[in-house]
């Protein structure tokens, strides 16, 4: 999820004030990383990802030691940036395995033929609504929802009902209320304008968009502007003194606001507009060209293990795919579950992803 989300968790955690879930691990695993030259390269496996990767030290470590393998990680910027860098080196990559793609630039992955398909072990194991690539170019590792938040004070002391749809919110009783991300340069905000596509169709979305325009939508660059200074129901926005009751962020961000809440509050503070919601899933996949493929198809197979994936919600504050992982309660207790979340297929996304965000910037920023 490129801010991906991804994005989410590590933002988020950011913006609280929480500064190490969004770094690359601990001391020990800097030194497992600087001695990774020392190793034999058949002993090495390197891991491209973007910025907001991250896994328990002593959940990695024990890979390691069952594995035989070092693991190098290369964080390389937000998705998008870390995908064209990969493009770049096709057949000569800088790692074995890519992680961070999303089913907003797939096609563009597979495309351009980055990948060397690999059917990890458990692939049983995952839920089948998020195997979108049949050839196993890729494996899908988590999931999320970009949706709308609320400030659950701010509805309660006006007495009015949160909107809980895309329709709701271009109603005057919501005029002047959303903020927004930039479609043009954040992920959430490209995962909002899908979400549109997905409800209203090619037909209906920019319909839909001026209604929003008109009903008074803030538009800013990116996540934290949107979410930490104008956004009223968050803790940063509250410092903020943000006047926004309503943000475009993920499902994942009321449990965040509890996890770091201080004092820890008994109830999220912060609700979601669960008909507003668009599907994110991120995939890894074996690089062509890896110089390391075995360790790579071990590293996959780690990826979807329960271990991994039940460390993963804590850690990058998205969802598990594999059918028996668990979440922590801080998820069950205050998160919700998107049942119908708006989806666009990822060929269709790769097909008019560029013409529907300028038509949107012409429409909604211009």
């Amino acid at each position: 999820m490129s801010t991906t989300q991804r994005i989410a968790g590590a933002a988020l955690v950011a913006a609280l004030g929480v500064t190490t879930l969004s770094a690359c691990g601990g001391g020990d695993a800097k030194d497992r990383t600087a001695g990774a030259s020392d190793a034999p390269k058949s002993k090495t496996v390197t891991l491209v990802s973007h910025d907001s990767f991250n896994v328990t030290d002593s959940v990695l470590k024990e890979f390691e030691q069952q594995s035989g393998y070092t693991v190098k990680r290369l964080k390389s910027g937000d998705a998008g940036t870390a995908l064209n860098q990969e493009i770049l080196t096709k057949g000569s990559p800088r790692g074995d395995v890519f992680f961070g793609v999303d089913n907003t630039l797939l096609s563009r992955a597979l495309d351009n033929g980055i990948f060397t398909p690999y059917q990890v072990k458990g692939m049983d194991g995952i839920k089948s609504e998020f195997v979108l690539d049949p050839q196993h170019r890729v494996t899908p590792i988590d999931s999320g929802d970009i949706c709308v938040n609320y400030d659950k004070q701010y509805f309660a002391d006006k007495k009015l009902a949160p909107p809980q749809t895309l329709d709701d919110l271009v109603k005057p009783e919501y005029k002047n209320l959303l903020v927004t991300e930039n479609a043009a340069t954040s992920s959430p905000g490209l995962g909002f304008l899908l979400a549109s596509v997905g409800k209203y169709g090619e037909d209906g979305w920019k319909d839909y968009w001026s209604k929003l325009k008109a009903n008074g939508v803030e538009v800013v660059d990116g996540w934290e502007q949107a979410y930490n200074e104008r956004f009223s129901g968050s803790a940063g926005g509250k410092k903020a003194k943000g006047d926004r009751p309503l943000v475009v962020s993920y499902a994942s961000s009321p449990p965040v606001e509890v996890l770091y809440g201080e004092p820890q509050p008994a109830e999220a503070p912060t609700g979601v507009s669960t008909g507003t919601c668009f599907r994110q899933v991120e995939f890894a996949g074996l690089l062509n060209g890896a110089k390391n493929p075995e360790g790579g198809k071990a590293l996959l197979d780690f990826l979807v293990s329960k271990k991994f994936q039940e460390d993963m919600p804590l850690q990058m504050f998205v969802n598990p795919v594999v059918k028996d992982a668990q979440l922590p309660e801080v998820f069950t207790k205050h998160g919700v579950v998107i049942e119908k979340p708006e989806n666009v297929t990822p060929d269709a996304i790769a097909k008019n992803r560029e013409q529907w965000v300028k038509a949107w910037s012409s429409l909604v920023v211009k």
